[in-house]
């Protein structure tokens, strides 16, 4: 019995301009993202689409203009622009409850780790909830910046701590 191969993502990547430097969005045909990180971490944002969606054809083009504004106006200081876009991931249903989690935390508020497990029902899985927020592949629209340690000190961030601090103090949340 042969079997055929499954069709491969048709992605689109556009490149924009921030403060924080050229940010790479990769919509679907739907116009919903599936990654969004910075063009220094452009290898790492590739091997977090080929873990989550294996086969997937990606080509430079633009996102939809509402996904572009959203994402300008956020940059320019409405903090709240990105709440209403649409995003796709894959992942584990442990990861997609974390990442639906961090898009629960309001610009200009933190939480800790535990925080962020405790808020999804498991307490304990403070570590699981660490490995799932570094394995995001939605850069600042699923807010992982957001998460602190429980001292209040700022820890790992994939896009470099300067990003972090630079996205928090953006957003008006306190930091240590």
């Amino acid at each position: 019995m042969s079997r055929t191969p499954p069709e491969s993502l048709s992605l689109t990547l556009e490149r924009l301009v921030t403060p924080l430097g050229e940010a790479l969005l990769v919509v679907d045909a739907d116009g919903a993202v599936r990654a969004l990180d910075f063009a220094d971490y452009e290898e790492r944002m590739m091997r977090l689409l080929t873990r989550h969606y294996g086969r997937f054809a990606l080509t430079p083009g633009a996102a939809p203009q509402g996904v572009r504004d959203a994402v300008s106006a956020y940059f320019a200081g409405d903090v709240i622009a990105l709440d209403g876009l649409t995003v796709r991931t894959a992942g584990t249903d442990f990861q997609r409850s974390i990442w639906a989690a961090l898009r629960a935390i309001p610009a200009g508020q933190t939480r800790s780790y535990g925080q962020l497990a405790a808020s999804i029902g498991s307490p304990k899985a403070v570590r699981a909830a660490g490995l799932a927020n570094g394995q995001n592949p939605i850069a600042v629209i699923v807010p992982c910046h957001r998460v602190i340690g429980a001292n209040g000190t700022l820890t790992g961030y994939a896009g470099g701590l300067d990003r972090k601090r630079w996205l928090l103090a953006h957003e008006g949340a306190r930091q240590t």
